[in-house]
């Protein structure tokens, strides 16, 4: 069976917060995959990468690039669950989406 992917958030300290379709949460720890395979060490030692996780086509996982990818069973099956979310916790991760993307950009005013 599969566990389709809905949406992934990037957290501090090389977690995950991953919706499932079927409305479930769970946290995913990726620091413990450095160890395991070195082509993850990458997502720690170039800067802003783990932040351009997106899921992939379908919902069947997550990727960052073509050669970093997790499967949305790997993640459904060793993901920690967590409590819904509340409409506050949703605010709060809208909220967290519009600094960062803010963040990101460039005043184009000043630079002439």
């Amino acid at each position: 069976m599969f566990y389709k992917v809905k949406e992934v958030q990037p957290l501090p300290a090389y977690h995950l917060l991953i919706r499932f379709v079927t409305g479930e949460y769970k946290q995913y720890h990726v620091a413990p995959l450095f160890e395991k395979w070195d082509i993850f060490k990458t997502l720690s030692s170039v800067k802003g990468l783990f932040e351009q996780v997106k899921v992939d086509a379908g919902g069947y996982g997550i990727l960052w690039n073509d050669d970093i990818d997790l499967s949305c069973n790997e993640l459904w099956e060793n993901g920690t669950p967590i409590e819904p979310a509340t409409a506050d916790d949703l605010r709060t991760m809208q909220a967290a989406r519009e600094e960062y993307a803010q963040s990101e950009t460039v005043n184009h005013n000043g630079i002439n």
